[in-house]
């Protein structure tokens, strides 16, 4: 198993990055000024692209694993390396998701803890409604971890 940062011809992973964020005008607000990584492991298996928000957060935007290969643990190994590489340049790690019972427990999981919500953020952003295991996404809840 391998970590790479990809620097060019990032929109490849294009349908990995939907999985994620489904919209592709808002993969495009944030593709160019990422940091985008894959995970390796006999093939790509899971992506993430963060960003620096500054006041000394770093942000995951992004993080897919394909399906047949979630649960298996590579998602959790890319927000460890995320951790373990920029622990010394931020101080805090955070993700915005939907409220859902999918994602919140994951990221729980991995050491996040709720910090804020920015309400409707998918009903403003999104051309389409985005629904989650059944549920409609409204509020984008953030999590944050420290570094």
């Amino acid at each position: 198993m391998k970590i790479i940062e990809v620097k060019e011809n990032k929109k490849q992973y294009l349908d990995l990055l939907l999985l994620a964020d489904e919209q592709e005008d808002m993969v495009d607000r944030y593709l160019d000024s990422g940091k985008m990584y894959v995970l390796d492991d006999n093939g790509v298996k899971c992506e993430c692209v963060i960003t620096d928000e500054k006041n000394d957060i770093l942000e995951i935007k992004n993080i897919a694993t394909v399906p047949e290969y979630q649960g298996k643990g590579y998602a959790r190994a890319l927000i460890e390396f995320i951790v373990n590489n920029y622990r010394e340049q931020y101080a805090i790690l955070q993700v915005g998701t939907g409220d859902s019972p999918l994602t919140i427990p994951f990221y729980e999981k991995c050491g996040f803890v709720r910090s804020h919500i920015i309400s409707n953020f998918f009903i403003d952003n999104y051309d389409h409604p985005i629904y989650e295991s059944g549920v409609q996404l409204v509020d984008m809840v953030y999590l944050q971890r420290p570094l």
